[in-house]
């Protein structure tokens, strides 16, 4: 039995890791020029959320550096479409909430990422991914509390 879990964890993953690539291949190339997807990502959560967040609580939440989170940032300043500031409380710490044109940018990938990813998962049928959600939430959130 041991021998088929093995087989069916690495069948798993091999699926998943290339899934992602394939799906983030494909994403990134509707994506308005010059925005990438972490840009994406990151100008997405904070719409989302509709408060700051300080460089730190997004690295952690993207699960990467505090650097590439202060290289993604920096790009997203340089573009206007995040603003920067130094927390109020504590001047070594800075604060990043959304702009008006990074909503604005973020709501153009949205508009060019739906017909793709609506297509992409049209053959498979609204029944057939809500019962997959459940599962991969659960494993994603089972890797998030390992992490």
């Amino acid at each position: 039995m041991r021998d088929e879990q093995t087989g069916l964890s690495i069948s798993l993953v091999s699926e998943l890791l290339t899934a992602d690539q394939l799906l983030r291949s494909r994403l990134a190339k509707v994506l308005p020029k010059g925005m990438e997807l972490s840009h994406f990502s990151v100008l997405n959560h904070l719409a989302h959320i509709n408060a700051e967040r300080s460089p730190a609580q997004l690295a952690k939440i993207f699960h990467v550096t505090r650097g590439a989170m202060t290289n993604t940032l920096t790009k997203l300043e340089i573009a206007g479409h995040i603003h920067i500031r130094p927390d109020w409380d504590d001047a070594r710490r800075k604060m990043v909430a959304i702009s008006s044109a990074g909503r604005n940018a973020r709501d153009t990938a949205i508009n060019q990422l739906v017909p793709v990813i609506a297509d992409l998962f049209e053959e498979l049928g609204n029944e057939r991914l809500k019962s997959i959600l459940p599962t991969l939430r659960e494993l994603r959130q089972k890797l998030d509390a390992d992490g």
